[in-house]
């Protein structure tokens, strides 16, 4: 139940960054083509743009993490045996956790701090720029949790132990392998 309720939000998340990006896309260059064609542009481009390009960050560091396709190295957990895999998958959850608990509370505060500030073009609330940590730090903790419960319970494989990938061309290697 809760892997399928993380996944449909990482699908919708990977649909929303995809129409984020062509915002983005739209904008630079309406920009670029309005200053050249007719010597003006969009002046809020450049800042929706930037806070576009924050969500977006940030929300594809959720569907990542979903995915384990942060980049890493496994050099010092590769060479040991299952249980120190677990023991290292185990700490390395609790830290991210953790970790998640700082973002969320840094970004808290900040989006409490910036309320009644708004932004120089847009005139919006500094408080939905901060706000990007908080959604990031909620959506990705239930990932975690839901890791370390398979961890705890045993349903990781051995093979899973590693919550990273050695390289960018590690799936699209495995890809063709299975071809």
């Amino acid at each position: 139940m809760l892997k399928k309720t993380i996944d449909l939000y990482c699908q919708a998340l990977s649909y929303l960054i995809a129409a984020m990006l062509a915002v983005m896309v739209v904008l630079v260059f309406g920009n670029v083509f309005m200053r050249y064609a007719f010597n003006s542009g969009f002046t809020l481009s450049e800042e929706l743009s930037r806070w576009l390009f924050v969500w977006l960050t940030f929300m594809g560091a959720v569907v990542a993490l979903r995915s384990k396709s942060h980049l890493g190295t496994d050099m010092l957990v590769g060479k040991l045996g299952p249980t120190g895999k677990k023991f290292c998958m185990g700490l390395s959850l609790l830290l991210m956790l953790y970790c998640l608990w700082l973002l969320f509370k840094g970004a808290y505060d900040q989006t409490v701090i910036n309320l009644t500030s708004t932004s120089a073009v847009m005139e919006v609330s500094m408080a939905w720029f901060y706000a990007s940590g908080m959604v990031f730090s909620v959506l990705g903790a239930p990932i975690l949790l839901n890791d370390l419960w398979r961890l705890l319970t045993g349903q990781i494989d051995a093979d899973q132990l590693v919550l990273i990938q050695e390289s960018e061309e590690a799936p699209r290697a495995d890809a063709s392998a299975s071809r």
